[in-house]
């Protein structure tokens, strides 16, 4: 089961630490879903990627938070589509931060279904 994180508490702690937090939230989140459906990256694959190849994460993680939803046969609020809020949506400045919204909000309504509180 996945743990539910604060959309604000994440933002804030991403700012607080300089990006740091960000590395320690791919990692989780991806070894969460991995322990939950079985399948996906991995926190330590996550990691890596995210510290050498960063740009590929936000497509990888709404990529696998659409697909916990698919095993469930349910409509997927995200795919790898909403990377594209990252980038090139950085160039509007905000887009990072509606991606995050988005996939992060996502994945907790899916743990609540899923009976996390």
């Amino acid at each position: 089961m996945g743990q539910i994180r604060g959309t604000g508490v994440c933002i804030a702690l991403a700012i607080c630490t300089f990006g740091i937090y960000t590395l320690v939230w791919y990692f989780k989140v991806h070894q969460e879903m991995k322990n939950h459906s079985g399948a996906g990256l991995g926190g330590g694959v996550a990691l890596l990627l995210a510290f050498f190849v960063s740009i590929v994460m936000p497509y990888l993680t709404s990529s696998e938070v659409g697909n916990l939803y698919a095993r469930r046969n349910r409509p997927a609020p995200v795919s790898g589509t909403t990377g594209l809020w990252y980038f090139p949506g950085s160039f509007i400045i905000v887009g990072p931060l509606i991606w995050f919204i988005k996939t992060n909000g996502a994945l907790n309504d899916y743990w609540r279904t899923q009976g996390a509180a």
